[in-house]
């Protein structure tokens, strides 16, 4: 028999269906509360091991003021609500649950996502009991020993062993991929591929293709059986780097094959069994993007088991200069070119500097000096001026999505508005048109801004 759960749902019917579905599953039932003075008594009189929590209920307590408690009582607990406005869900976030289930779900959804919050229950568990085994080894690539780094590094050794599914988040250039590649390289998974998928690069028209593959004259032009990338992992890890820019059909497709572990090609008829760990990257708030309904709730919970935020090279300064000195090495390698050190004043501006754009953008910085150097010494860096003077005044500093709002905005204007073909913002951006009407859209930039 398994865990002991509480139902409080103040809508019987639903508690009733909830309550059958879960006996069905194997849980004991210890009762049904529709309010929070019913649950508090009933916790105390059956001590449940698990509570399925409503956010509205009867009387003047909601779903949320019991969550606070349960908290303090050590109680695991999910909610499950038709309320996602983003209030709501900043407010529910706070609390941390273990899981969020949308009505209505689906019998399936429900024991799934019990199963997640289960694990990541008992993950947690086991990280507060575990004692420090002197186990300091560095990641290959993954460079620091700033605090906030080595949380990361001990995160990636704990979930790497699982199969449980991880997002990665952070802002662009904090080194997501690499995370990713560890967490594969240090799993059992390690001998199969990992396929990278940007979701931001993907058109439209193809994203069910490239992922899930299609059948030789599924459309026009399959001229050939495509294989996609979840077929392509098989065994392995599929990467989905910039996961909320991926439409809502394409969350609905994704959620299935997360849950059901099997795909089917377009204009196929056959099930195809795929056995792929993913780990997911944003540089976006999901939160944030489920309560404007550009991203699903569920789809977030089931990616959501095991998150590593990365920290932006601002709060890691202690790295700089180890990081400095390893695309220093790194590129005077490759350029055989006999740089060997970096000036006590290149390293002062390096610390002052407020790295907006991150390890990548520190990387591409020791790239070019290492080639324009004159000397074995690279004496000084050409820093943006005017990020280097916001770096001075933090709290004039704009936000990155402030920054790519007025980026896009210029290139807008320098196009005359056209985005798309020869001219066009995106061209002048280097990215796809695809994906800029998609940033446009995130950023509440109107096609007709003009």
């Amino acid at each position: 028999m398994k865990e002991k759960i509480l139902i409080v749902e103040d809508e019987f019917i639903v508690a009733n269906d909830l309550k059958l579905m879960l006996m069905k599953a194997g849980y004991q039932i210890t009762g049904i509360a529709s309010s929070v003075v019913q649950a508090r008594k009933l916790i105390a009189d059956s001590k449940p091991d698990w509570v399925l929590l409503d956010i509205i209920l009867k009387g003047d307590l909601t779903g949320i003021d019991l969550a606070w408690e349960l908290r303090e009582m050590n109680l695991p607990f999910l909610y499950i609500s038709a309320n996602t406005n983003q209030s709501t869900l900043e407010a529910v976030k706070e609390t941390q649950p273990y899981g969020f289930m949308v009505k209505p779900f689906r019998e399936r959804d429900m024991i799934v996502m019990l199963d997640i919050a289960r694990y990541r229950y008992d993950m947690e568990r086991g990280c507060e009991l575990c004692t420090d085994n002197g186990n300091n080894e560095v990641i290959e690539g993954i460079i620091g020993k700033s605090k906030v780094l080595q949380d990361v590094v001990e995160k990636i050794r704990v979930v790497a062993p699982t199969d449980t599914s991880v997002l990665v988040v952070g802002e662009s250039g904090t080194g997501k991929e690499k995370v990713a590649h560890s967490v594969h390289e240090l799993s059992d998974r390690s001998a199969h591929p990992i396929v990278v998928v940007n979701c931001a690069a993907l058109p439209h028209a193809l994203i069910e293709s490239e992922l899930f593959g299609h059948e030789k004259g599924s459309f026009t032009g399959a001229n050939t059986l495509r294989i996609g990338k979840f077929e392509q992992a098989n065994g392995g890890t599929v990467f989905l780097d910039e996961i909320g820019e991926l439409p809502l059909d394409s969350q609905v497709k994704l959620l299935r094959v997360l849950q059901e572990k099997e795909i089917e090609r377009l204009g196929g008829n056959n099930i195809v069994k795929v056995n792929v760990r993913i780990v997911a990257a944003t540089n976006r708030s999901l939160e944030k993007e489920v309560a404007e309904g550009r991203f699903r709730l569920d789809l977030y919970y089931r990616l959501n088991v095991f998150p590593i935020e990365l920290p932006p090279l601002r709060e890691r300064k202690e790295d700089i200069v180890l990081l400095a000195h390893f695309f220093l090495n790194k590129y005077a390698a490759a350029s055989r070119r006999n740089i060997t050190s970096i000036s006590e004043k290149a390293l002062e501006q390096l610390l002052n500097y407020h790295w907006p754009g991150n390890i990548r953008e520190l990387e591409h910085l020791i790239e070019r000096n290492v080639l324009l150097a004159k000397t074995a010494e690279i004496e000084s860096f050409d820093l943006p001026k005017i990020i280097e003077k916001s770096s001075e005044m933090p709290g004039q500093l704009k936000s990155l999505e402030d920054m790519e709002r007025d980026h896009i905005m210029s290139a807008l204007q320098t196009s005359n508005g056209k985005v798309s073909g020869p001219g066009g913002a995106a061209e002048l951006l280097k990215i796809q048109a695809q994906t800029l009407y998609s940033k446009m859209k995130k950023l509440g930039i109107d096609k007709g801004y003009k």
